[in-house]
């Protein structure tokens, strides 16, 4: 079931394969001596319908990546696509409803407002855009996620996988072209990952376009087409799970793997 669409859509060229399209980005932080190149030339397609993981060492590019695909933030140089969009033409406003109306992005933090109900918080996006957001596609959006008996309960008395599940069904709420998920289970109890993590599995079998920040590599075995490892801000290793999360080719992409699976 797909049809939560609320907002009408313009029509994108079929021939345009990739959903999410780098070419040649570099996003710089900081200047003189204090200078973080974050990105450093990195070209990289996500296709439309793909699952994608992106694995790397903590400060490697991960998140400056995803915020660039989101229009969060703007390239230093080259440029980012979402379909036919060239993000680095639109001005802030442009960006703005892009985001709210296209690109469905998961924190690591829950960022809901305590004073309001799971069904509130879902909503909440399109009633700041100006739009109310029918009820029956904010009830389908939490069932979607376990959450239908919950939805008249505040963020107080949900546990923090709930709260998750609640941001993606925020998320969910507009249809989204892209969901982008930036560590979403990174600040959550061990014991209630797993319950996030099957959401967006669950999620993945629909076709939806997706692409996470992750360090959980055996369900990114399980789930994604493509893993990318970034490291340094360049596109270290990238392909299928099972080369690149079991056949690395490079030391630090084997000693990174390695630290997560077997920590200390």
């Amino acid at each position: 079931m797909r049809s939560l669409a609320v907002f009408p859509r313009p029509t994108e060229p079929a021939e345009l394969a990739a959903m999410v399209h780098l070419d040649d980005v570099v996003r710089v932080f900081g200047r003189g001596d204090g200078q973080v190149r974050a990105l450093d030339g990195v070209t990289l397609s996500m296709a439309r319908g793909s699952f994608t993981a992106i694995m790397g060492p903590s400060g490697s590019g991960k998140s400056t990546l995803l915020q660039l695909a989101a229009g969060l933030d703007r390239p230093t140089q080259g440029s980012v696509r979402l379909g036919e969009l060239e993000l680095n033409g639109l001005n802030e406003r442009a960006l703005a409803r892009l985001r709210r109306e296209r690109i469905g992005f998961v924190f690591q933090s829950f960022n809901l407002l305590g004073a309001l109900t799971a069904e509130q918080n879902v909503a909440l996006p399109a009633r700041l855009a100006g739009r109310r957001l029918p009820r029956s596609v904010v009830r389908d959006v939490l069932e979607r996620v376990g959450l239908d008996e919950r939805r008249g309960h505040r963020p107080a008395q949900l546990s923090g996988g709930q709260q998750q599940r609640v941001a993606i069904a925020r998320a969910l709420s507009i249809d989204p072209k892209v969901m982008l998920f930036d560590e979403p289970t990174s600040a959550l109890d061990p014991e209630l990952v797993g319950e996030v993590l099957q959401v967006i599995r669950d999620l993945a079998r629909e076709g939806w376009t997706m692409v996470i920040v992750t360090h959980e590599i055996r369900f990114a075995q399980q789930v994604a087409e493509q893993v990318l490892f970034i490291d340094g801000g360049v596109v270290a290793e990238s392909g299928p799970p099972e080369q690149v999360l079991t056949a690395p080719t490079l030391p630090r992409t084997r000693q990174f793997l390695q630290r997560i699976l077997d920590p200390i």
